[in-house]
């Protein structure tokens, strides 16, 4: 008798706070390939030192590509935002310097490397 009444209860507690929860999670807590920044914006450290590639190198069969980032800046709850850092072009560094990432929110991206 208890149990049925406790379990009544909790149905009737999570049925009052579900307008409460969000209906959409925020892209920062979305755990699928996006645009840079919600990749970015998902991990503790803003990406810093994380290998990221755009998926049509993948699909291009373009391998062992990626970006480690050096630095990132977000905003609207990291959907935007600028990143800069070091490309590595089939397992060879191109750029000496840190620089901006390009194609940011035009292209879908992930962690690792093509």
């Amino acid at each position: 008798m208890f149990a049925s009444l406790a379990r009544r209860s909790a149905v009737n507690v999570a049925e009052s706070i579900k307008h409460l929860l969000p209906k959409d999670l925020p892209p920062s807590l979305v755990s699928k390939p996006g645009n840079l920044y919600e990749v970015l914006s998902r991990t503790p450290s803003g990406g810093v030192g994380k290998k990221v590639f755009q998926l049509r190198w993948q699909n291009k069969a373009i391998k062992d590509s990626y970006w480690v980032v050096t630095r990132s800046k977000f905003k609207c709850e990291g959907v935007h935002g600028k990143a800069w850092g070091h490309l590595y072009w089939k397992g060879k560094p191109v750029s000496q310097k840190e620089e901006r990432i390009p194609g940011a929110l035009k292209y879908t991206w992930a962690e690792g490397s093509s």
